[in-house]
């Protein structure tokens, strides 16, 4: 992070907006009070964006490289602060944000962007089915927007509800990421464990190791896991690198004899969905009609 003298900065940055008055929203640091309907946002939070762009929040500011197509086309004339690993604090200061958000990738500079301004950290626990409502609800409140963010959560129920009754009876599901030629299996409780209690899977292979970056498997693995569905996250595509995709890597004899490459059970989940902004609204919603529709279109097990 470059270092800079921010005694001016700070000082160009504070500004007074008609404020409406004081609320307060969870946080993953706990209860926040701020000050309502900040005016100009700056956000590091992929999630954040894909949710606060669906109740029609626009940022003043943002990453200067946005993953997400959606998102790069809504947020494309914004202003530029950072990357979710290095904010630029003198682009952030000259931007004179009201309210600063970071969170999962983003979340270790909190410290750091709350020099320039009032700064929360907005990273989902362990269960995104409870924690996606929640921000949808705490950004409806900070920014007047409490009837657009009852919309949300009730097309969020309807969607979940669709996906649950189109996964009955369908079996199991080993979820894998892929990052080139490598694998990595995740279960229940892991960052893609929302997948299992939004469908009701069973994991084809209990007790996978739950660290971040999963558990390194072979095809060997999967093959004797033998899950009647394959979902797959393509880390590679989702981040923009060349090399292998995720076909690439899994296609062997030992996969191709699985259940769900027999029976074209092989999902591969829409990848900035999954790995960039997941958790986000629009990240929900995309990728729970995309294993509806999948889900749907096979016979119960």
């Amino acid at each position: 992070m470059r270092r800079i003298a921010l005694s001016g900065l700070l000082a160009a940055a504070i500004w007074s907006p008609a404020w409406a008055g004081e609320v307060t929203i969870g946080t993953a640091q706990g209860p926040v009070a701020l000050q309502s309907a900040p005016q100009a946002v700056a956000v590091y939070d992929m999630a954040a964006l894909d949710t606060l762009t669906a109740l029609g929040v626009t940022p003043a500011g943002t990453i200067n490289n946005v993953m997400v197509p959606a998102l790069r086309d809504a947020v494309a004339d914004v202003a530029h602060v950072g990357t979710l690993f290095e904010p630029d604090l003198e682009a952030l200061a000259n931007l004179g944000p009201d309210l600063v958000i970071v969170g999962g990738r983003s979340a270790p500079q909190l410290q750091a962007v709350g020099q320039v301004a009032p700064a929360i950290d907005m990273t989902f626990g362990t269960d995104l089915l409870a924690d996606a409502p929640a921000r949808i609800e705490a950004y409806g409140t900070l920014f007047g927007k409490e009837a657009e963010a009852e919309i949300l959560k009730a097309e969020l129920d309807s969607k979940l509800a669709a996906l649950r009754a189109a996964a009955d009876g369908q079996g199991t599901a080993l979820i894998v990421l892929t990052n080139g030629p490598k694998m990595s299996a995740y279960g229940k409780d892991s960052r893609f464990g929302w997948i299992f209690g939004a469908t009701g899977l069973a994991e084809a292979v209990e007790g996978l190791d739950q660290a971040t970056h999963g558990q390194g498997i072979s095809h060997e693995f999967i093959a004797e896991a033998n899950p009647d569905w394959l979902l797959v996250v393509d880390r590679g595509a989702a981040i923009g690198e060349d090399g292998q995709g995720a076909e690439a890597t899994l296609r062997s004899r030992l996969i191709e004899g699985t259940t769900a490459w027999q029976k074209g059970q092989v999902i591969y989940l829409d990848p900035a969905a999954a790995y960039i902004s997941a958790g986000g609204y629009g990240a929900m919603t995309t990728l729970m009609d995309q294993l509806t529709k999948a889900l749907s279109q096979a016979p119960a097990i």
